[in-house]
C-alpha cells in the first residue's frame, strides 16, 4: 500500500542497499568464523612456535614434537593452548577485516585496472596485501598480548590474562607504542605474506577450474562461470598458498617476535631498539638458519593446514550462505 506513495527508483535503491548490507554482514561473519576455526586447529604448533622463535630458556634446545611433549609434561595439556583465548579476540576482527578487504579491493581493482596489469592476477596479490595491511593494522595489540601470554610458562606467571597484560604493557614499557611494538615488521612481512596467500589461492583455483573441473569442482549454476571447488581442492590450494607465503615472510615474523617478547626478560631488551637493529642482532647471533628461519620447519607443518583450513572454511561457509565464490574462466 504504502509503496505505491514510494518512486520505484527508490525502492530499487533501498532494496539494493539492503542486499549489500546482509552480504557485507555475512561475509564478515564467515571470514571470522573461518579465521577461528584455523587458528584453533594450529594452536599448540602456533605456541611452540612462539618459544622456538624468542628462544625460551625452557625450549630452546628442543624440537617440534620434543617441545610438544614437554609442555604437556611440563605443565599440562591445556598448556599447549596458552593465549589462544587472546588469538580468539583478535583473530576474529582480524579474519573478519582481511577477507572483506580483499573481497572490496579485489573487486575495485578489477575494475580499475582492467587486464592492464602484465601478470594475471596480480590485482588479487596488491588486494590481498592490502587486506592484510587493514587487519593486521587494526588488530595488532592483541596479537602482541596474545604472544606475552604464550611466551609464560607456568610457575613463571607474569600476566593474569588478555586485560592485565594490556594494561602492564602499556603502563610500564612505553604507552600504546609499546602495544605496537614490532609492527613495522609486521607490515613489511605482511606485504609479501597476505599477497602470495591470496594471490596463490586465487590463481590455484583459477586453474582447478579451467583445466581440471572434472576432478576439482562440482556445478553450481549460481556461481559465476558455474563452478564451485569440491573441498579437497580448496585444501590443497589453501595449504600451497600457506606455504609459498610463509617462505617469503618469515624471517620479518621471527623479527616481530623477538621484538613483542624484548621486555620480558632483560636480556632480550637488546631486541626492542628497532626492526633494523633486531635484524641484525639476529643474524649476528645465530645467523640465517638457526636465526632468521629458527622454527620453520614448525612454521610449515602449521602454516599449510592453518591456510588451508581458513581458505577452505571461508569458501565452504560462503556456499552454504549461497555466496558467489565463482570466478570468470
Amino acid at each position: 500500500m504504502y509503496s505505491e506513495l514510494i518512486p520505484k527508483h527508490l525502492l530499487s535503491a533501498n532494496r539494493l542497499f539492503k542486499s549489500n548490507h546482509a552480504n557485507l554482514s555475512s561475509a564478515l561473519t564467515v571470514s571470522g568464523v573461518a579465521g577461528m576455526c584455523s587458528k584453533t586447529a594450529v594452536a599448540p604448533l602456533d605456541r611452540i612456535k612462539i618459544l622456538l622463535q624468542a628462544h625460551s630458556i625452557h625450549y630452546k634446545h628442543l624440537g617440534v614434537f620434543s617441545g610438544l611433549q614437554h609442555i604437556v609434561k611440563k605443565e599440562s595439556f591445556f598448556a599447549l593452548y596458552k593465549g589462544n583465548g587472546a588469538q580468539m579476540v583478535r583473530i576474529f576482527p582480524y579474519a573478519a577485516t582481511q577477507f572483506t578487504a580483499f573481497e572490496v579491493y579485489k573487486k575495485y581493482l578489477g575494475k580499475a585496472l582492467g587486464t592492464n596489469l602484465p601478470i594475471k592476477h596480480a590485482d588479487k596479490f596488491i588486494a590481498g596485501a592490502g587486506a592484510g595491511v587493514t587487519a593486521v593494522t587494526l588488530t595488532y595489540p592483541l596479537d602482541t598480548i596474545r604472544a606475552r601470554l604464550a611466551f609464560q610458562v607456568t610457575g613463571e606467571h607474569r600476566y593474569n590474562g588478555i586485560v592485565h597484560t594490556a594494561v602492564t604493557i602499556f603502563r610500564t614499557e612505553g604507552g600504546l607504542r609499546a602495544l605496537y611494538r614490532g609492527f613495522v615488521p609486521t607490515l613489511m612481512g605482511m606485504v609479501p605474506y597476505a599477497g602470495f596467500s591470496f594471490y596463490c589461492f586465487e590463481m590455484l583455483k583459477f586453474v582447478c577450474m579451467k583445466y581440471a573441473p572434472g576432478l576439482t569442482c562440482k556445478k553450481c549454476d549460481r556461481n559465476t562461470g558455474g563452478l564451485v571447488l569440491c573441498v579437497p581442492a580448496k585444501l590443497l590450494c589453501g595449504g600451497f598458498a600457506g606455504a609459498v607465503a610463509q617462505s617469503f615472510s618469515y624471517p620479518l615474523d621471527v623479527t616481530r617476535r623477538r621484538m613483542q617478547l624484548a621486555m620480558m626478560n632483560p636480556e632480550t631488551a637488546k631486541f626492542g631498539m628497532g626492526m633494523w637493529k633486531t635484524l641484525s642482532i639476529i643474524y649476528n647471533e645465530n645467523g640465517i638458519m638457526k636465526g632468521l628461519y629458527r622454527g620453520m620447519s614448525i612454521n610449515y607443518l602449521r602454516a599449510i593446514p592453518m591456510v588451508a583450513v581458513s581458505f577452505s572454511t571461508y569458501e565452504v561457509l560462503k556456499q552454504a550462505l549461497k555466496l558467489d565464490t565463482g570466478m570468470k574462466i
